[in-house]
């Protein structure tokens, strides 16, 4: 591919770097750790930037039956997607319950949070671009 400019190298790439090499993980490789502002939550990065990924992480989240994670905002928009369980999510001023299927859209700076009130432990992935993820803790 070509570009008049000569901003485009071959590889379609317009930052002049290499393409990223492509990586699979297995689900035995992923190592989860407590999220510290909740209670029974886990996180694991299945693709992230220290696999190469230029743009984007992929992130697997746990949360076990009661748990929570309070009120917060982040930095950055977040694309979920429900594995497994039936849980409630608040996203600005309202609960919506969700389950094996259903997807989300938290876009940055919205005030959200999760509740796993059922039996079963509940799953989601979320995607989220590569930069500052703060989380801000909102005060109730």
């Amino acid at each position: 591919m070509s570009d008049t400019d000569g901003d485009t190298d071959p590889d379609g790439d317009t930052d002049g770097g290499a393409a990223p090499e492509p990586v699979i993980r297995r689900d035995g490789e992923i190592e989860y750790e407590v999220v510290g502002a909740a209670d029974g939550m886990g996180k694991g990065v299945l693709i992230g930037e220290e696999h190469g990924a230029p743009n984007f992480a992929l992130r697997k989240f746990l949360i076990e039956p009661d748990g929570t994670v309070p009120r917060h905002t982040n930095e950055v928009e977040h694309v979920q997607y429900v594995l497994a369980g039936d849980y409630v999510v608040g996203i600005g001023d309202e609960e919506h319950r969700v389950g094996p299927g259903d997807s989300l859209l938290i876009p940055a700076g919205v005030e959200h949070w999760y509740e796993n009130d059922g039996t079963t432990r509940a799953a989601f992935l979320c995607t989220v671009p590569h930069g500052d993820d703060a989380i801000e803790l909102v005060e109730e």
